[in-house]
């Protein structure tokens, strides 16, 4: 039997197993979504999650106080290191969809999918864990707290958990894609992230008197103002970039200039150039209007994640590995690009990888189209079985063509 033969039995042999797997992937995956837990406080997720490791006889470790990661060592020809990667925590959202298995904790909502990545990760390292005769080498499984706050990643690459690696591969759920659909787009995917925080300082004054103070809610608000013409006059047209300001607190009263005020933004940039040009517009602009009118501006800057690039020869070992998880199984790689970010990306910088895109949208199920961070945000939990069958798919391509 040559390597292509090999390959297709052995995914073979995992739809079929999937397929028996169905009823356990939906309960794990409602167990979760009932029972979110906020970024860095996942403490109760990444117990359950090495309660099911325990179960595989997958040993693993803390990273941090809620990463978890399990190491599975194959016993059959092959060689390698495969990283697989999914975040775990939940939104400070509201449930709205009216599921049974809606979350229970209040103002608290896995809205972005996580349940998924959690449920489909679990999945494929049961499954490997039964089929560790089919492959050598080493699958790390990275259970990563912390995404939607741009933390997790670095203390996982920090702690040398990409050390050896020949792969990373990640996945998340696409409303926007149809169920049974993977997106794997080579090269650039999603932007990068920073966050900035502008402090003004004023000078407090009655209203009736403001030549006596300085109104830092003023200087805020023409900084606002300022900050859109950078995009619209200051970039060119064609060049992706977002600057947005969701945050502004200032003022105490309403017959008094405020003395103080604070912007909180985001920027969404696709390359270092763009990254740092930004940032020191920003900079030069919040200080500058700040100087103009008697006040002072401090600019803090945090970096949430880089841009989201993938390899491109890992994009088509992914594809190849979900092409042969079922006829019914559609490839596409021209999604558009999105301005949101993941810090998928800081394993990109240090491992060639893909981060792939799963459909879960299903016009006969409404809430499936929803939007991430939408409180009526829904999956169609067919979806599950081809999530779990990419990562454990690729595991075994890549371990088993190391030594064909």
């Amino acid at each position: 039997m040559n390597v292509r033969e090999e390959q297709v039995r052995q995914m073979t042999a995992i739809q079929e197993q999937l397929e028996q797997e169905k009823t356990y992937l939906s309960v794990l995956r409602r167990e979760f979504h009932r029972h979110p837990e906020l970024s860095l406080k996942e403490f109760c997720t990444a117990a359950r999650i090495e309660e099911e490791l325990d179960r595989f006889g997958i040993p693993h470790t803390r990273v941090g106080e809620t990463g978890v990661l399990g190491t599975l060592r194959g016993t059959g020809t092959g060689g390698g290191v495969v990283v697989l990667r999914a975040d775990i925590d939940a939104l400070p959202i509201q449930e709205t969809s009216g599921a049974d298995y809606c979350s229970q904790t209040p103002d608290v909502m896995h809205a972005c999918g996580h349940d998924v990545h959690i449920t489909c990760l679990l999945g494929a390292a049961k499954l490997l864990a039964e089929h560790r005769t089919a492959f050598g080498g080493e699958v790390r499984f990275v259970f990563q707290p912390a995404e939607e706050i741009g933390q997790g990643a670095k203390a996982f690459v920090e702690a040398g958990v990409l050390d050896g690696a020949d792969r990373v591969f990640g996945l998340h759920v696409a409303p926007d894609l149809a169920i049974g659909t993977v997106g794997l787009k080579p090269g650039l995917n999603n932007a990068a992230v920073d966050l900035f925080r502008i402090q003004v300082h004023g000078k407090a004054a009655h209203v009736a008197q403001p030549q006596l103070g300085v109104d830092a809610l003023y200087i805020a608000s023409q900084t606002v103002v300022a900050l859109q013409a950078l995009v619209t006059r200051l970039t060119s047209p064609v060049e992706p970039i977002v600057i947005g300001v969701g945050k502004l607190q200032a003022g105490t009263t309403y017959n008094a200039l405020a003395g103080s005020a604070l912007l909180e933004g985001t920027t969404r940039t696709i390359s270092q150039e763009s990254r740092e040009r930004v940032r020191e517009q920003i900079t030069r602009t919040a200080q500058n209007i700040a100087d103009i009118y008697g006040g002072r501006a401090e600019v803090q800057w945090t970096d949430i994640t880089a841009a989201l690039i993938n390899d491109p020869q890992a994009c088509l070992e992914a594809a190849a590995a979900a092409k042969l998880l079922g006829e019914g199984v559609r490839v596409i790689t021209d999604r558009s690009l999105s301005l949101c970010g993941d810090n998928f990306a800081e394993y990109l910088l240090h491992t060639p990888g893909a981060y792939a895109y799963l459909g879960t949208g299903n016009p006969a199920l409404p809430n499936t189209l929803s939007s991430l961070h939408n409180g009526n945000f829904d999956v169609d939990e067919e979806a599950l079985t081809l999530g779990a069958g990419l990562y454990a798919g690729y595991a075994l391509s890549r371990l088993r063509a190391s030594h064909p």
